[in-house]
Parts: structure tokens; C-alpha cells; sequence
């Protein structure tokens, strides 16, 4: 199984700048930047099953330890070795909508309020305010611009742009021209220097509409599938009565039904409690869930003749809690390469500024 890792090690290009991954989850953002020449120095993911995956996938070259809770590392960034770039997934339950649902109706905070995960934001503005970094990715739920009026992303605006002087831009992607899913999220670009980096010219990354691939390209075969994927009958007849008694209520709740031709709904955490937002119709019996596997098609990271291993100790539920929570991987990819030469820019800028004044000399 380390052979994966080794493989995919053995096919990335030369290092040519550093990035830390916080937030890591199982590694979708690192596998952007690494395709553009960087080298992981720290990572911090709190989930043990995340950190199993995480490690089985990145054994081969990582010379770092893995860190867990990240506000040790926020109270004394100096712990972080020195690195360029920035990536962090921060926690989105805080801000997407069915946390935000979910915390209402439990008369939980949300937001900034939820101390537990709203305010972990503010230990990257530290980490970011101590190492000044040539650039960083941030990315989170597409709700987190409308989240209490705005108020919340104009406190994230702010912070990055006013107090520590970044230069910023944003733009929500949908995961749909790379893979079979309806899957919407915003990215923060920032870097120290004007560069001229904007998002306007992203549409030229986006593959053309008639290669946009459907369910089909990430289905397994029907002689692959373990019938513990189908749901049982309890399950299904709770699923239609509940969807029955919804529709006469008006609204939209309930299960939702995909075949080859489709593109699925987003994925999220819960996936593994019922599989409702995605089922895949079968002829003669009930409908099944999608597989970890196919679920790792689905987010990108089993992708063309990328390969990913799921560790035998991470359960089916555990898989789809990552895959639910990761970013999709070509969408990552597509984003790193469209950075790729602003972030040459600010190295360049940094390396000159940080130069003695003789070399600057010289070189002019």
C-alpha cells in the first residue's frame, strides 16, 4: 500500500518553494501545491482517522512531524518552521448552512460564536501575522460571504487585507467541470506584495463544457460493489415515507436518486448516516450509497492515474467524514497552477528585498 505513496512522490516536480497545511484534513490542498514544485514543512490536522489517511498517502519524503490541535502553534507560530506559502481549510461547519440550521435549532452559537471551531480563523491570522508568508489559500464553504450579513467575511476581509496588509482576492468554484458533483466553494488568495493577481482570469483553467464528466466516469462496476452498500429496508422505507410526508409539506427534503448520465448534490460529513443526498438506483432491489472509492473519484483524489489508499484501520464511516469534509482535488490543482506564477513573482520580490545591497546592485 506505501507503494501508492511512493509513486506519487517519485512523480512531482522539483521543490522550488515551501507551504505549511493546516487544516489538513487528508491532504487535497497539498497535492495542488506540491503538482506546482512545493514542498510541505509542517502539517496540523486534529482528526486521528484524517492523520491515518493523511500519513498512508504522504509516507514517502515527509521529514515533519504532524500536528494536531493547531492554537499551540497559533500561541507561539515560532514553532513553525519558516515556509512561502499558506494553505488552510479552516473548519466550515461554523459557517455553512446546514451547520449554521443545525446549531439554531439546538440554540448552539455559530460563526465566530462557536468557540470550539468559529475562531480558529484568528490562529492563522497569528501564524500569518508572525511569518509574513509570500502567499497563502484559504478556502471555506460558499455561505461563509453571506454568513451574518456579511459581517463575517468583512471581519476576515479586514484582517487580512487592512491589518496585515495582504493583498487580496476571492472567487467561489464550483467543483463542476472536474468531476461529477455540484460542489461550491470561496478561495482566498492573498499575497504580501502586489503581484497583480486577481481571479478575473480563472474561466481560462475551467475545461471546455463538452468534457465535463458525469456519474458514470466514477462508478464502480456492479460486480465490485459489497451489498452492504445497499440500503437496508428499514432505511428505505424511513427514507420515502420521510421524503413523502416533506413533499406534502411543500418543501424539498428527502432523498435524492443519480444514474450514470447525472451529476450529484454536494457530499457532505454526513454522508454516512444515510447516504440520502446520493443514491444510486439498482435494478430488482433497493437503491446502495456510493463507495469510499467511488467517493474518492468523486472528490478528485482518485483522479486519472492518480491512486489513493484508504487505510484499512479507517472505516467506511470515518471515509466518508473525510471526503465529505476534503476540497476536490482538480479544482485544488487548478487553482494552484493558476497562482503558480504570482507566487514566483513574490518569491523573486522577496528574494530581492531580503538580498544585500551589493548582490542588488550587481544584479541591476
Amino acid at each position: 500500500m506505501e507503494r501508492v505513496a511512493a509513486e506519487r512522490t517519485a512523480s512531482l516536480p522539483e521543490s522550488r518553494f515551501r507551504f505549511i497545511d493546516l487544516f489538513a484534513g487528508i491532504g487535497g490542498l497539498r497535492i495542488g501545491f506540491e503538482g506546482i514544485g512545493g514542498r510541505c514543512v509542517f502539517t496540523s490536522e486534529w482528526d486521528r482517522w484524517s492523520q491515518e489517511t493523511y500519513r498512508r498517502n504522504f509516507a514517502e519524503g515527509d521529514d515533519h512531524v504532524m500536528a494536531g490541535d493547531i492554537r499551540p502553534y497559533g500561541a507561539d507560530p515560532a514553532l513553525i518552521p519558516p515556509f512561502d506559502v499558506l494553505l488552510a481549510g479552516f473548519p466550515c461547519q461554523p459557517f455553512s448552512l446546514a451547520g449554521v440550521s443545525k446549531k439554531n435549532s439546538l440554540g448552539r452559537s455559530h460563526g465566530f460564536a462557536d468557540e470550539k471551531q468559529g475562531n480558529l480563523f484568528f490562529e492563522i491570522e497569528r501564524i500569518i501575522r508572525h511569518h509574513r508568508p509570500a502567499a497563502f489559500l484559504l478556502e471555506n464553504v460558499k455561505h461563509l460571504q453571506r454568513h451574518d450579513g456579511g459581517r463575517t467575511f468583512e471581519v476576515i476581509r479586514r484582517t487580512l487585507q487592512d491589518e496585515l496588509g495582504y493583498v487580496i482576492d476571492w472567487r467561489v468554484i464550483s467543483s463542476r467541470p472536474w468531476v461529477p458533483q455540484k460542489r461550491e466553494r470561496i478561495f482566498i488568495a492573498g499575497f504580501r506584495q502586489d503581484v497583480g493577481f486577481s481571479f478575473d482570469g480563472f474561466d481560462t483553467m475551467i475545461p471546455p463544457e463538452e468534457e465535463w464528466p458525469t456519474l458514470f466516469s466514477i462508478m464502480q462496476s456492479h460486480n465490485e460493489i459489497d451489498t452492504k452498500y445497499t440500503l437496508t429496508p428499514r432505511l428505505w422505507e424511513y427514507l420515502q415515507s420521510y421524503r413523502a410526508k416533506h413533499e406534502k409539506a411543500g418543501n424539498g427534503f428527502g432523498y435524492s436518486l443519480f444514474g450514470p448520465g447525472d451529476v450529484t448534490r454536494t457530499l457532505s460529513a454526513r454522508y454516512h448516516k444515510d447516504g440520502s443526498e446520493i443514491l444510486i438506483p439498482q435494478k430488482g432491489t433497493r437503491p446502495r450509497r456510493l463507495t469510499p472509492r467511488e467517493c474518492a473519484r468523486l472528490m478528485g483524489f482518485e483522479y486519472g492515474s492518480r491512486k489513493w489508499e484508504i487505510p484499512e484501520s479507517v472505516s467506511d464511516t470515518q471515509a466518508y467524514r473525510q471526503f465529505g469534509n476534503a476540497v476536490v482535488v482538480p479544482v485544488v490543482e487548478a487553482i494552484a497552477r493558476y497562482m503558480a506564477p504570482s507566487i514566483g513573482r513574490a518569491l523573486e520580490i522577496g528574494r530581492h528585498a531580503s538580498a544585500p545591497p551589493e548582490r542588488l546592485q550587481a544584479v541591476g
